[in-house]
């Protein structure tokens, strides 16, 4: 029964087949765009594909805030002819060419900038594919490349009208526009929207891949049905078990699994069937690995016995999954009294420590109990909690360990659809132009028109809806992990926080939250040391 429930066509997400329904669309647009001539040399701080060097169990990489670290919970990885490690597809890259260990498993564009230089922009990062701006621009010219290297996006390509799981049409609940195209593939007659082979070209940031037990796991807030709309969760496959739908920023694929295949379609041009070894290896290599920042400049290491019990890559490793954390039983991030208040000493350097770990615990304190206003956010304001409803941080971001959002679904906070998207302010002091798509969604008058922005509006990526065809569902995303994130600027799927200052300042304008200087400058410090 599962099983059959698996494969619905309704329900979006992979078939039985394990592939999902858009995936041979994507094949057939990665196997148009032209392969380049690429290079990867070694360089400090960055894995190149096939350079087979082992993968120690614990390997901090520096940053701006400190050190992250990655755990490898097996020990010592050979990584020579692993298929995460190896160039599988067409364009030389590997999974951990946009997956790197100093990023936290993902990419920042400090490393992207870094990288270009260092190659001469030949890195396999910046295949046309998705690496450029649009496959068929001229090639190691900067601005081909301009979101990867200034926002750290990669372009994702998605059939439009959307796929069910079976490869049939979804009816989708409104249409879609270009209204602006600076990339130039949305309106390009092969890659575009009206190519023979219809694809919307949206720009995200790669996600963490490790730290996937709590993403992936089969505990509270996995239900047969989606929280915020009540509609059937996508299933495994295999098991016909309910996906928690957090691996993606659009929730398009169920497990790491069908991720693994999809990625080595799209992203790799892989133009084959991955076979099962190589995806076990993959899928079992990610769910080994564990990231988090381990030394912070301030606050000192972040792995030793008296570490507050959410921080740091081994507590990390042992905590539970599956708990909800926007509680004082099981906090998102638990902190202890150590930290929180701890003991004066006449040292000045262990003054100034203990002033940054003070710090760190009412910064955490800022994102569990301090309360504003959330209004016109759909799929929050939405299901039962009034709007504005009065809630903090912790109320969305409720994964323990992670600040994920713990049911599996999605939520429009505001950071892809107008009026609250970054845009480029348009005046004579300002000579940067639009740098992303901008689409005109219409919901057909045979549904309801959006409940806060209307019959019509606009979005620079649709997000879920993409996936769905609902109208309600543009410009929701899936939340990220917390972990790490010293090491991987920018911020939000489209990459429009610079820094950790701009994600705070982004939720500040948003909801008219009001932080002092004081909370705003702990609130920071706090995600610092994730």
């Amino acid at each position: 029964m599962l099983l059959a429930q698996a494969a619905d066509s309704n329900v979006p997400g992979a078939s039985s087949r394990n592939v999902a329904g858009h995936v041979p669309n994507q094949n057939r647009q990665a196997q148009q765009a032209p392969v380049t001539d690429s290079a990867s040399p070694p360089a400090a701080r960055w894995w190149t594909p096939g350079e087979g060097t082992p993968l120690a169990p614990l390997i901090p990489y520096p940053n701006s805030f400190g050190q992250v670290g990655v755990l490898n919970t097996a020990g010592v990885i050979d990584t020579k002819g692993h298929p995460f490690f190896e160039p599988i597809g067409e364009n030389g890259r590997a999974c951990v060419s946009c997956h790197q260990p100093a990023n936290a498993m993902s990419l920042s564009v400090e490393m992207i900038q870094q990288r270009w230089h260092e190659t001469a922009g030949k890195d396999p990062i910046f295949a046309p594919i998705d690496g450029m701006n649009c496959p068929d621009l001229p090639p190691g010219d900067p601005k081909s490349h301009s979101l990867l290297l200034e926002r750290g996006l990669f372009r994702v390509f998605l059939p439009w009208p959307p796929k069910a799981a079976d490869g049939s049409t979804v009816d989708a609940e409104f249409t879609i526009e270009v209204v602006r195209d600076p990339t130039g593939c949305n309106l390009h007659p092969t890659y575009g929207l009206k190519s023979a082979n219809p694809m919307v070209s949206v720009y995200r940031r790669p996600r963490v891949a490790a730290n996937t037990k709590y993403f992936t796991h089969q505990g509270f807030g996995v239900f047969s049905f989606i929280g915020k709309n009540g509609l059937p969760a996508t299933r495994d496959p295999e098991t016909g078990l309910p996906s928690g739908m957090n691996i993606l920023s659009d929730a398009r694929q169920p497990t790491l699994k069908t991720q693994a295949v999809e990625a080595a379609v799209t992203h790799l041009q892989f133009n084959g069937k991955l076979d099962d070894e190589r995806l076990a290896q993959i899928v079992g290599f990610e769910s080994q690995l564990y990231t988090a920042q381990v030394m912070h400049v301030g606050a000192g290491s972040l792995i030793e016995e008296s570490t507050p019990p959410g921080l740091g890559v081994y507590n990390l490793a042992k905590g539970r999954e599956g708990l909800l954390g926007n509680n004082v039983t099981n906090f998102v991030f638990p902190m202890n009294e150590e930290w929180r208040k701890p003991a004066p000493s006449s040292d000045p350097e262990i003054s100034r420590r203990n002033e940054m770990r003070a710090s760190i615990a009412r910064g955490q304190d800022v994102f569990m109990f301090r309360t504003f206003w959330i209004k016109d956010a759909m799929h929050l304001n939405t299901v039962g909690l009034g709007n504005p409803t009065k809630r903090t941080c912790s109320t969305c971001h409720g994964m323990h360990m992670m600040g994920m959002d713990i049911v599996n679904g999605w939520m429009d906070l505001g950071t892809t659809n107008l009026p609250w998207a970054r845009e480029e302010p348009l005046n004579p002091w300002n000579e940067r132009k639009p740098q992303m798509p901008l689409f005109k969604i219409t919901c057909k008058s045979s549904v309801p028109p959006h409940p806060f922005l209307g019959r019509v509006f606009y979005t620079q990526d649709p997000g879920r809806g993409l996936i769905s065809g609902k109208c309600n569902d543009v410009g929701a995303i899936v939340m990220q992990q917390f972990r790490g994130l010293a090491a991987r600027a920018p911020y939000f799927s489209n990459g429009s926080a610079g820094s950790l200052s701009e994600l705070v300042d982004f939720y500040d304008r948003r909801f008219n939250i009001g932080y002092t200087d004081q909370e705003r400058e702990d609130l920071i410090n706090f995600l610092s040391a994730l």
